[in-house]
C-alpha cells in the first residue's frame, strides 16, 4: 500500500507490520486497508501534535495488533479462494511440464502430495508473517525466515518425488483428451490468478520453466547439457525477474 501521509519510521514500520498481522490472521483486506488507512490519520495527527506512537498503540505493539484482530471476523470465503488458487495453481505449473513430455498421468500420491503440501505452505506463510510482525528481528534473521518458507515446498516436493518412486499407488491416466482438457483448465488458472492478482509474476515464471527445455531440445546439445543450462537459466531467469521486480516495487514506494 502507498504511504500518502509522512509518518516516522517507527510508524510505518508498526503500520507495515500491522497489515502483515492482519493479513497472517486471515481478515478480509478491504477491512484490512479501513482500519490501516484510519490508524495512519490517528498517528499522522499524534505525531504533528508531538505525540509519541504509545499515546495511540500503548506499549505492547504486539497486544495493539491482537486486539485489533480479534475485532475483526475470520474472512474464510475469501481464503478459502486463496487457498484453492494456491494449490491449483501449484499444480498447474507441473502438469504444463509434464505436458512436454506427452499425455498426463499420476498417481494417487501424487495428487494427495500436491494437495497436502500446498496446506503445509499456506500454513507456513501464515506463521512466518505472523512472527515476523510481532518480533523485532533483524532483516537477516527475516530473510532467513521467508527463505525458509520458500525452500520448504521444494524440499517437500523433492521428498514426494522419492516417496512415489518407493511406493506404488493406483495411477491414473488422462489420455490425449483428457490432458487436453486439463492443460486448458491449467491455463485458465493461470491466467485468472494473474489477472486476479493483476500482475503477470505467474505467466512469466511459467515460461521460464518451460521455454529453457523446449528451445534446448531444438539443439544438438547433449542431454545432460541441455539440463544444466535448462536449470541455470529457468533459476536464474525467475531469480533476476524477482529481483528486478522487487526493485521496481521499492522505486514506486510499495
Amino acid at each position: 500500500m502507498k504511504n500518502e501521509l509522512q509518518l516516522s519510521k517507527k510508524s510505518q514500520e508498526f503500520i507495515e507490520n500491522l497489515n502483515l498481522y492482519l493479513f497472517s490472521s486471515g481478515k478480509n483486506p478491504d477491512e484490512i486497508e479501513d482500519i490501516v488507512s484510519e490508524l495512519e490519520v490517528h498517528l499522522f495527527e499524534a505525531e504533528k501534535k508531538g505525540k509519541p506512537i504509545e499515546k495511540i498503540i500503548g506499549k505492547s505493539p504486539k497486544e495493539y495488533m491482537k486486539m485489533v484482530s480479534d475485532e475483526m471476523v475470520i474472512d474464510y470465503r475469501t481464503w478459502f479462494k486463496y487457498i484453492c488458487f494456491i494449490v491449483f495453481g501449484s499444480f498447474s505449473f507441473s502438469i504444463f511440464i509434464d505436458l512436454w513430455e506427452g499425455n498426463l498421468s499420476y498417481s494417487i500420491l501424487e495428487i494427495i502430495g500436491h494437495i497436502v503440501i500446498g496446506a503445509i505452505f499456506i500454513a507456513s506463510v501464515f506463521i512466518g508473517f505472523k512472527f515476523i510482525s510481532t518480533a523485532n528481528r533483524s532483516l537477516k534473521i527475516q530473510g532467513l525466515i521467508l527463505g525458509s518458507i520458500a525452500i520448504l515446498p521444494i524440499a517437500l516436493f523433492v521428498g514426494l518425488i522419492y516417496l512415489n518412486r518407493a511406493f506404488d499407488t493406483t495411477l491414473i491416466y488422462f489420455g490425449n483428451k483428457g490432458s487436453l482438457a486439463i492443460g486448458v483448465v491449467a491455463a485458465l488458472i493461470i491466467i485468472g490468478v494473474s489477472i486476479w492478482a493483476k500482475s503477470w509474476t505467474l505467466i512469466i515464471i511459467m515460461a521460464f520453466l518451460i521455454l529453457p527445455n523446449y528451445l534446448l531440445s531444438l539443439t544438438p546439445l547433449q542431454e545432460e547439457t541441455q539440463m544444466i543450462i535448462s536449470v541455470i537459466m529457468t533459476y536464474g531467469g525467475i531469480g533476476i525477474y524477482l529481483w528486478i521486480l522487487s526493485k521496481l516495487e521499492k522505486s514506486n514506494g510499495y
